[in-house]
């Protein structure tokens, strides 16, 4: 799931100064999850903007802000409301944004900061767990990503600065290589401490990435 909160409202007025009429988008998945552009969201950052002085013409939530023939078909809903507006403010992550700039030709602002990829522990509670970093290491490493969970990214076990299990950078986190090391033990894998991980290869991370599956034939294993 892609975590993100929505940014302060002051800085979303910011880039409304000069725009009067305003649409609002947000996502019918993760960022409802985040309660950062679901619909209940967008009706109380609708009502702030209109205390502020500006005029909402219309919101929608697409099923999937990131999903560029979703969110055609449901901007087409609104098509009258967007033609009239000065800007749109996506409550989505950054992508969803980039999936509504697409579409139109007036400014679209970003209503959220997106903050990673993470699980969901818990209603309303989220922790980081993947980079996607186009080179994934977990198969050696007890299921527990070093590149995420620890501080310094290190590949070849801990930087030797854990106090109590805990990381020298943030003393709140667990040390990820202590908890690593304590996974492969119980999985009867500590062998694995003993490979030397090369760099990672950071062409595989060349921004920005695609995939094109009917090019690929497919995303199964061949």
């Amino acid at each position: 799931m892609i975590i993100s909160q929505n940014k302060p409202f002051e800085e979303i007025l910011g880039f409304l100064k000069n725009s009067e009429k305003i649409v609002l988008t947000g996502c019918g998945e993760c960022a409802s999850a985040c309660n950062s552009g679901g619909e209940a969201e967008l009706i109380a950052i609708k009502a702030k903007l209109e205390d502020a002085g500006k005029q909402v013409l219309a919101f929608i939530v697409p099923e999937t802000s990131c999903n560029y023939l979703l969110v055609r078909r449901d901007l087409k809903k609104i098509k009258e409301s967007i033609d009239e507006a000065d800007a749109i403010v996506s409550f989505a992550c950054g992508d969803g944004v980039q999936t509504v700039a697409k579409q139109v030709k007036i400014p679209v602002y970003p209503g959220n900061n997106t903050l990673f990829i993470g699980e969901v522990e818990r209603v309303g509670k989220f922790s980081e767990a993947c980079r996607a970093c186009g080179d994934c290491v977990l198969g050696l490493t007890g299921g527990i990503c070093p590149v995420t969970r620890c501080a310094k990214s290190l590949l070849n076990g801990p930087c030797g600065g854990a106090k109590e299990g805990k990381c020298e950078v943030n003393p709140e986190n667990d040390c990820a290589w202590i908890l690593i090391y304590e996974k492969l033990k119980e999985l009867d894998q500590v062998y694995k401490l003993t490979e030397i991980r090369e760099p990672k290869d950071f062409s595989k991370i060349a921004y920005p990435r695609t995939l094109n599956l009917r090019n690929s034939g497919g995303g199964a294993i061949k």
